[in-house]
């Protein structure tokens, strides 16, 4: 059979892999997919494969489900692709006749949307046509006011010429009177001169008249001074006769005092003895601040050492705080019961323990999973009592009056903390157990007590990698019955029956309680040697007390003698004192005495200094006198010009009063030249400035001439500014009507309207795309839909015929609610197995289980004649038929399956009806299997072959 295909799949334990071959060619399993493929052998397809497991999936099976499955198994190949592309092709479809109501759509409301804004848009043109008569208006406003202001600017310009001109007559006639005011003015000016030299000369004179009499002043001063003088040296002499008596008192007091005052001898003694009891107070200070130092120094020792062991035990505390907080985390009635315990152990006889793995405490936490896996987790949250008494006293205040639910021990009267394994733990060292779980950890007496009676761990030891690695010989050797190793827990039982050792073993879980460690006589050591320092503490303090005090005495006592040495000191000091004041005093009095003044001379001498003064006053004052008769003639001079200057004056305020009477016209003229000048300027000011605010309004250089274009449209427009105002306010009312309008709305519309041609040609595109893919359904319809029809004929004829064989009724037919949806297509089966009733579709629920396994069986017998696959198989179809169906559905197999041109049929079963029809083209395979079946590992293949080759014929 060269053309047979042999697959071979090996699997490995091992490594758990796969290994493929293809007629013994080592391949991947992608090749073997693509040779199953090629084949048409569809393995999830329940029309080809059907396990026993799977019948009622495929009573299950949608309608549309049956007939993909059916395509695949019998149709050909394009038959299920045609399927495919009609159900792509109809949601393309879908797509595209959405898209094309929803682009008209979009269109019509775009069509009517622009026909509402068209009106807008003819408004809007309007109003632009009145703003751009507005703006010729105002580009012409500017040019009208600059040809009016230029006319004015020509007619100011020629009546200042004409002023000019008459101004220029009326000053000629004038020219004999302004040389006789030039004659007066120099007459006057000439006086005036002479004046001034007069006031000249007796400002002179003044000035030496002044001069005269500050001399004088002076003088009087010169001897008011030399009298002043006088008088304070008779009052120093005065005051010096009073201090120099004033001294000789003080002299006399202190040599009084000094003949009363003790000698420095007597005192000196006094002195030295109170020095040496002063070195001996500072010696005994100096002692007591020695020793006062030294306790301070082992104070702070003590302190700093009770600090840390304060931190190390508050660190114990926190420990305990986090297994309390694990505690209440996980079981939270017991942390209450506990927090009532501790403030209520008064009300019990005996000792009451924490919860056990509150008690527990591990000597290394690495080791908690073994204890927290050997104790239940009932006794790891039990309270452990001593007297029975007790635990029935807590346990109904807990359970009965506050709800909690707790547990509760008692541990045993006797002591089993301290029994000894029955095997020291030296001896299994060699199996590599290191200790027995009782001594990785401690606990209160109670405790022990009771993890020893209830678990036995005094007798439990804990092992090694290494333990696991031998279990078996340290089970037999041992004989222990439980164990631990590094991650597992064996008990041993022994069998009552056969005395045989038998284990089991389960993983550990992780430790949750007991990883945090609290090391129990380390924190007892560390409370009694802090009660220790305190004790010291507290004799120290004492001590520094007593020693306080002591210096206290001292420096109190150090006090008073040094008051007593200050008053000694005085007391000698003070014979000194007063022997050097008395000396000081002397010597300021011998000075005294020597500065005395001789008033007699003091006064001959000021009487000579007046008498001398007063002789150049006299001649100061005649000086002073000759002066006063030269400044009174020279004002008499001085009056005599100012009459002439006056009657000078008088004649040219006159000739300037005429002058003034023939100018006041000519000033006038003046006058109106010089507004006629202003008034000229400031036109041609204005004029520059109004040409260039027209020629900016139409955008033009300086240099630039009106366009001929906009020349004209001026010529259309008013003349006059009033006029332009009157049509420029007008167009501005009419453009004002327009409001609400802007450019957007015609750039809107245009681009709507661009939108809206393009949209038309989208929408024409998408109209053809859909009609080619019609015709494209309609052609790929014809093409499925007819051979789809005429198989679903074939079958239903099978199907009915085999149906009808066994007394039923049976049909199938192709199921469409709409034609056009392809995804909706299903084969439908429906079936009658009692007269009595009408045909029923097949569903998992309206029939039984083996009218269900009827119905399948036949279906895929009426594919067989059609099917393409080399072969199908059926696994265990007939549980839960009734003996009658079971032998039809048999029959109906034998019949199908045998004739020619069928695809090859595995039916696996584990029962046979007896009396079966058999074919000559059937082969049955038997598979044995029992408790006398021979051993694989004992087959002798070679002897199998040898037999097989005996009974060919």
């Amino acid at each position: 059979m060269p053309n047979n295909v042999v697959i071979t799949r090996e699997m490995s334990v091992s490594n758990n892999q796969s290994t493929w071959f293809l007629n013994k060619i080592p391949c991947t399993l992608k090749m073997v997919e693509e040779q199953v493929s090629a084949l048409n052998i569809q393995v999830g397809n329940l029309c080809q494969f059907l396990p026993q497991d799977k019948v009622g999936e495929f009573a299950k099976l949608s309608k549309i489900e049956l007939l993909e499955a059916t395509e695949k198994s019998i149709g050909p190949p394009e038959m299920y692709k045609f399927h495919c592309d009609l159900k792509n092709f109809r949601q393309r479809e879908r797509e595209l006749e959405n898209s094309c109501t929803e682009k008209n759509s979009n269109l019509e409301k775009m069509k009517q949307k622009n026909e509402r804004y068209k009106q807008d848009v003819e408004r809007y043109h309007e109003r632009q046509h009145h703003l751009d008569s507005i703006a010729m208006l105002e580009k012409k406003r500017p040019w009208v006011i600059y040809e009016e202001t230029r006319k004015l600017y020509e007619e100011a310009k020629k009546a200042r010429d004409r002023q000019k001109e008459e101004l220029k007559t009326l000053r000629q006639t004038q020219a004999p009177m302004i040389q006789e005011m030039r004659e007066a003015d120099k007459q006057c000016a000439k006086l005036e001169d002479k004046i001034k030299e007069k006031i000249a000369a007796i400002k002179e004179t003044s000035q030496k008249c002044k001069q005269q009499q500050d001399a004088l002043e002076k003088k009087d001063k010169q001897i008011q001074d030399i009298k002043q003088a006088l008088r304070m040296k008779q009052e120093a002499e005065t005051d010096r006769q009073k201090r120099i008596q004033n001294t000789r008192k003080m002299i006399e007091d202190w040599t009084n005092e000094l003949k009363n005052t003790e000698n420095a001898e007597n005192i000196q003694p006094l002195m030295n003895s109170l020095n040496a009891n002063l070195r001996q107070l500072e010696e005994e200070k100096a002692n007591i601040d020695g020793e006062l130092n030294d306790l301070r120094r082992e104070r702070e020792n003590l302190l700093k050492e009770r600090k840390g062991i304060a931190d190390r035990i508050a660190q114990f505390e926190n420990l305990m705080n986090i297994k309390e907080e694990k505690l209440k985390g996980r079981f939270q009635d017991t942390h209450d019961a506990l927090m009532w315990l501790r403030q209520n152990r008064d009300r019990f006889k005996r000792s009451v323990c924490d919860p056990v793995l509150l008690s527990i405490n591990m000597k290394d936490n690495k080791h908690a999973k073994y204890v927290e896996n050997h104790i239940s987790a009932n006794d790891m949250k039990a309270f452990v009592f001593e007297l029975k008494e007790d635990m029935e006293i807590f346990l109904k205040e807990m359970r009965d009056n506050r709800k909690l639910r707790v547990n509760a021990v008692c541990a045993p009267s006797e002591s089993f903390a301290e029994k000894r394994p029955s095997k020291p733990i030296e001896e299994l060292y060699r199996y590599g157990f290191f200790s027995y779980l009782r001594e990785l950890f401690d606990a209160p007496l109670p405790v022990m007590n009771y993890l020893c009676h209830q678990y036995y761990i005094y007798e439990v030891p804990v092992g090694t990698e290494k333990t696991r690695n031998m279990i078996e010989r340290v089970i037999k050797e041992t004989k222990l019955r439980q164990i631990y190793t590094a991650e597992e827990k064996y008990t041993v039982k022994i069998s009552r029956y056969t005395n045989q050792s038998v284990s089991t073993n389960i993983s550990l879980r992780p430790a949750q309680y007991l990883t945090v460690t609290v090391d129990a006589d380390k924190r007892r050591q560390l409370e009694d040697k802090k009660n220790e320092i305190n004790k010291q503490l507290q004799s120290l303090d004492a001590q520094m007390a007593l020693l306080s005090e002591k210096q206290k005495h001292l420096e109190c006592k150090d006090n008073q003698l040094r008051q007593q040495k200050k008053e000694l000191l005085e007391r000698k000091n003070k014979r000194k004192q007063l022997e050097s004041k008395i000396s000081m005093k002397c010597d300021s009095l011998r000075q005294m005495e020597q500065d005395g003044i001789n008033l007699e001379e003091e006064s001959e001498q000021a009487n000579a200094k007046i008498k001398k003064l007063n002789t150049q006053k006299v001649k100061l004052v005649i000086d002073f006198m000759q002066l006063i008769k030269s400044c009174m003639a020279l004002n008499e001079d001085k009056t005599n010009l100012m009459l002439e200057n006056t009657v000078a004056t008088f004649h040219k305020s006159r000739l300037d009063a005429e002058y003034r009477s023939a100018t006041v016209h000519l000033r006038a003229m003046d006058q109106q030249i010089s507004d006629l000048d202003v008034k000229k300027n400031s036109l041609l000011t204005k004029c520059k400035g109004l040409l260039s605010t027209a020629k900016r309004v139409c955008n033009l250089g300086m240099d630039q001439n009106l366009p001929e274009g906009v020349y004209k449209a001026f010529m259309d427009l008013p003349s006059t500014v009033d006029e332009i105002d009157a049509l420029l306010n007008e167009e501005k009312t009419r453009a004002s009507c327009f409001t609400g309008l802007n450019a957007s709305v015609v750039e809107e519309y245009n681009k709507r309207v661009k939108e809206i041609a393009q949209m038309t040609a989208e929408l024409e595109e998408k109209k053809k795309e859909l009609d080619t893919y019609r015709r494209n359904i309609s052609q790929v319809k014809e093409r499925w839909l007819n051979p789809l029809k005429k198989m679903v004929d074939q079958i239903n004829e099978k199907f009915s015929s085999f149906f009808s064989s066994m007394q039923c009724a049976g049909e199938i037919d192709l199921h469409a609610e709409n034609e056009e949806e392809y995804d909706k297509y299903g084969i439908r089966i429906r079936v009658k197995f009692r007269s009595s009733t009408q045909l029923h579709e097949l569903t998992p629920y309206h029939q039984s289980g083996g009218e269900r396994s009827v119905s399948t069986m036949l279906y895929l017998m009426a594919l067989q004649e059609l099917n393409r696959c080399p072969f199908r198989v059926v696994d265990e179809i007939n549980q839960g038929m009734d003996p009658v169906n079971e032998r039809r559905v048999f029959d109906v197999v034998v019949e199908t399956a045998c004739k020619k041109s069928t695809s090859q049929y595995f039916f696996i079963t584990p029962k046979l009806l007896q009396n079966l029809s058999y074919g000559e083209k059937m082969t049955i395979l038997l598979v044995y299997n029992g408790s006398s079946m021979l051993e694989s590992c004992k087959w002798d293949s070679k002897a199998f072959f040898r037999r097989r080759r005996r009974f060919q014929p």
